[in-house]
């Protein structure tokens, strides 16, 4: 009876062993095999909380990144559309001088209108799916595509071009930064569309007061007037060349921060990595030494068996 007794015991003690030792070697292979601690927080113990708060962090810091990332590439498109819009403002300027210089003015009115629905064109550009310029407004083209050289030179004509919202977009670039990073069409082209329509209203009225019939030839005087309507488009040109480095600034700050929140993620990886990691070589020493452990305990529990009291009987 003792020696029943005895064995059940060591039964019991053996197959505790090969739990425990089973138990082991499933963690170890796990870790060896993730490189992680485990899989939830009560598997980093006492760090638990400052794992939490890291990957809160890290979760927000991809955030931005991934925000600025697209931000980046709106303000590119936005500097290729201001940029424009300044080139059409050149263009438009030419056209008068060059009619001014050579006294012919037959497709004066032709070219203004193509330079001002390259400008409507410019304006209402979108990115991703959203006007650039609406100033809020993204679902609505902040200029109305019927707008024309005729339209323009209505009473309020300029003004009822712009559909876009009062306030220019902004962004939060981190967590304590929100900056503007739009343009509204009406601050980018109202001072061009004043210019052509103060050069298409004039011409209008000349052409009005020569019997409805186009100016094709200019007088000295026509010269002299549209020669004093020219410094309108400089003042237009100068001013989008002011939007035009102001959105560069953006880039800058903007690129400077995503620099800063990339290595605040390096920093933030490495700082989980401390807390969750797995030394990889120990990771390795740990699960061969649970797997030794195991067939030790199988070999033990083999053993035992081969000398129990059945096994005894049996032998006899």
């Amino acid at each position: 009876m003792m020696n029943a007794i005895s064995t059940s015991a060591s039964y019991q003690s053996v197959l505790l062993n090969i739990m425990n030792a089973q138990s082991t070697e499933q963690t170890d292979q796990q870790q060896y095999s993730t490189g992680k601690l485990g899989n939830d927080l009560e598997a980093f113990s006492g760090v638990a909380s400052q794992v939490t708060a890291a990957q809160s962090l890290q979760a927000q810091t991809n955030t931005f990144v991934q925000n600025n990332s697209a931000l980046g590439d709106q303000l590119t498109v936005q500097d290729q559309t201001l940029s424009q819009v300044a080139t059409i403002t050149e263009n438009a300027r030419t056209a008068v001088a060059d009619a001014v210089s050579t006294g012919d003015a037959s497709s004066l009115t032709t070219e203004l209108q193509s330079q001002l629905s390259q400008a409507v064109s410019a304006l209402n550009t979108q990115f991703n799916g959203q006007y650039l310029f609406s100033g809020g407004a993204t679902g609505t083209a902040p200029v109305a595509t019927s707008t024309s050289v005729t339209s323009i030179t209505n009473p309020g004509g300029v003004a009822a071009a712009f559909q876009n919202g009062d306030e220019p977009t902004q962004s939060r670039i981190d967590a304590d930064t929100r900056i503007t990073t739009g343009f509204t069409a009406s601050s980018v082209g109202t001072d061009l569309f004043n210019a052509l329509s103060a050069v298409s209203t004039y011409m209008q009225a000349q052409q009005t007061a020569n019997g409805g019939q186009p100016i094709t030839t200019l007088s000295a005087t026509q010269t002299a007037t549209l020669t004093g309507l020219l410094s309108n488009f400089d003042s237009a040109y100068t001013a989008v060349n002011n939007q035009v480095a102001q959105n560069g600034l953006v880039q800058d700050q903007v690129s400077a921060t995503q620099t800063s929140l990339q290595a605040r993620q390096t920093a933030l990886t490495n700082t989980l990595g401390d807390l969750t990691d797995v030394d990889q070589a120990q990771a390795a020493t740990n699960l061969q030494l649970a797997q030794t452990a195991l067939q030790a305990s199988a070999q033990v529990f083999s053993t035992l068996n081969s000398t129990s009291l059945l096994s005894l009987l049996d032998a006899h």
